[in-house]
């Protein structure tokens, strides 16, 4: 019989790992792919592989250990979770004006897995008056509402009150008073006092109601990065003390008072770091207020990341970023249905949409442990970068005089309009790719057709999309083929044999249809007078040559000349340009890796004659 030995060491018969026999290995790939020069020392490897984030966090390739956990799960500093227990809320929203289908959606989401709704009122959604049609039929003592009123808050609040049905101390849930992110998104006046009032009301009569939400998705829809949105959000909730207590609530009622709203994205670790980054600086806050609380959250799937065209990859998207709110320790998490940029969703949208929750806690499990990502050397790194960052700037936002006072200087407008136009560059540049938009487009796609959302309160920081750009080229070739019958179309002159223009071929055909041209491949030749003649027939005004650098070395000047005596307006060149421009002689620009793929296509539908 064997003996078990007492301690098992994994891997215990292989030599130990060290960070310089990584670096050695990594250098020899980084050379012999052309990224490092041959002559490059493994000091290098490590800042070449790196990436910086829009906070300026450097994301490394490697990373080992870096002090100790912070703390455990339901303790100070709550950097592993508030709770003690694991799994979440699933929330979802409503805010269809028709009383009537609103409370048939509600009630079909209660009936298949939701536990809390997040009811949009107002001119945005569901007329105030009818909210107690519309939980007419909820009970009220086993779902937790959510309202989200904006400027009716005092009046959704006094109508969702005075219609309950049940006792004041089983109603759960949060009023939604959030007149700080009302005058971001609107730029209306932030009208403290009412929220103050609300807090007060349920501090002393509804003890398991919330009356504000802090909302900070406001800051990442404008296009403000991961600590940004946190750093707000400290202001915003330090603003909401500082009202509260001066209402007379002492500070522990006060923080009781809060809940904090966060965008999810498909990039799951920097939604863990950013939600337990969030529980740390909201903990410090709490510190200094002589008091240890814990910070309850709400964690929605982004609006920015959601695209129009090829809706059904937001599905991806928001399973990643649910996985990614979950992980991370959320005690709410909203799943927006992935048609939510095309109109009112429909029935099955919603069904996905909380189908996706219940898959991540039922199947995958993902609730039976909590802070899975904690003692990841690099989330935990990630998390305390991020929290540095953000504290950083939250106080910036102290030094200006608060977030109302930041809001109406313009601080923060100008910070995060300064951190959209590295995005927007980025996105043009696909080196923000967007799977279905920017990148693999599909012009043969029949995108579902939606009734018009009620349009979302504007006035103040702006709303963006990370696939507005692109989408909007895509609507001006889509109006252009409607009106003409006609789809606007490349000429694409594919030089040499197959292996030598296929890799450029596809990467051109996949730039152009990112902005809804069609292309047509003219097959292998490089004789100019037959290209020519193929461009003609093809009946489209722009070409772009496509094959090896040595093919375009000989063939390229000549052909791109004939082309343009063939009509050509524009001849592109799929390819970086050549250290001997002579070689491209009739080039128009060129089309590679990193180029500003939003002015090709501007330039392009331009010389097509789309409008």
């Amino acid at each position: 019989m064997t003996v078990p030995p007492e301690e098992l060491r994994l891997a215990a018969e292989f030599p130990p790992a060290t960070r310089e026999a990584w670096r050695g290995l990594a250098l020899g790939v980084l050379r012999k792919a052309g990224t490092l020069p041959a002559d490059a020392g493994p000091e290098l490897v490590e800042e070449r592989l790196a990436t910086t984030t829009y906070d300026g966090v450097s994301i490394a390739a490697l990373y080992d250990r870096a002090g100790e956990l912070p703390g455990a799960p339901g303790f100070a500093p709550f950097t592993r979770g508030s709770r003690l227990t694991g799994g979440w809320e699933v929330r979802q929203r409503h805010g269809h004006p028709d009383p009537k289908v609103a409370r048939e959606a509600v009630l079909a989401d209660l009936e298949n897995g939701v536990g809390s709704l997040w009811l949009t009122l107002g001119d945005a959604g569901l007329p105030v008056a009818a909210l107690g049609e519309v939980l007419s039929d909820v009970y009220l003592d086993l779902v937790s509402v959510v309202l989200d009123a904006g400027a009716q808050t005092p009046e959704a609040a006094d109508a969702f009150l005075s219609d309950a049905s049940v006792p004041a101390e089983q109603l759960t849930g949060n009023l939604g008073a959030d007149p700080i992110g009302w005058r971001a998104r609107t730029g209306q006046p932030a009208a403290l006092e009412p929220a103050a009032e609300l807090a007060t009301r349920c501090a002393r009569g509804y003890p398991g109601l919330r009356a504000i939400t802090v909302d900070a998705t406001v800051y990442h829809d404008a296009g403000g990065s991961d600590a940004e949105e946190l750093g707000a959000s400290l202001a915003a909730g330090v603003g909401y003390l500082r009202t509260l207590t001066g209402a007379g609530l002492h500070v522990d009622a006060a923080l009781g008072q809060l809940e904090f709203r966060y965008a999810a994205t498909a990039d799951q670790f920097l939604t863990i770091a950013k939600l337990r980054a969030a529980r740390r600086l909201w903990s410090r806050v709490a510190q200094e207020c002589g008091i240890t609380a814990g910070q309850r959250q709400h964690a929605v799937t982004s609006g920015a990341m959601m695209t129009a065209r090829d809706p059904w990859a937001n599905l991806l998207r928001t399973t990643l970023a649910c996985f990614g709110a979950g992980v991370g320790g959320a005690d709410a998490v909203t799943v927006q249905p992935f048609d939510a940029s095309l109109g009112l969703p429909d029935d099955f949208a919603r069904r996905i949409a909380r189908n996706t929750q219940s898959l991540l806690l039922e199947e995958a499990n993902v609730a039976r442990v909590i802070d899975p990502a904690g003692g990841s050397w690099y989330v935990e790194q990630l998390t305390e970068q991020l929290a540095r960052a953000a504290w950083a700037w939250f106080t910036e936002i102290e030094r200006a005089g608060g977030i109302v006072d930041a809001l109406d200087s313009g601080l923060v407008a100008d910070r995060l309009a300064g951190t959209w136009a590295k995005r927007r560059a980025n996105l043009a540049h696909r080196r923000d790719p967007l799977t279905g938009v920017s990148e693999f487009p599909n012009l043969a796609e029949q995108p579902p057709v939606r009734p018009p959302a009620p349009a979302p309160p504007s006035g103040g920081l702006p709303q963006v999309r990370y696939a507005e750009a692109f989408e909007a080229l895509r609507d001006r070739a889509d109006a252009h083929a409607a009106a003409t019958g006609v789809r606007p179309k490349v000429f694409l002159a594919t030089l040499g044999p197959v292996a030598a223009h296929t890799a450029r071929a596809t990467y051109a055909a996949n730039l152009f249809q990112a902005g809804g041209v069609e292309t047509v491949p003219s097959g292998p030749g490089t004789d100019p007078a037959e290209l020519a003649v193929a461009f003609t027939a093809s009946g489209a005004a722009v070409a772009c040559l496509c094959s090896s650098d040595r093919v375009y070395a000989e063939h390229a000047a000549p052909v791109a000349t004939a082309l343009a005596r063939a009509g050509a307006r524009t001849v592109w060149l799929a390819g970086r340009p050549a250290d001997h421009s002579a070689e491209h002689d009739g080039v128009d620009g060129y089309l590679y890796a990193g180029c500003d793929a939003i002015a090709v296509l501007e330039t392009t539908l331009r010389e097509l004659g789309v409008a």
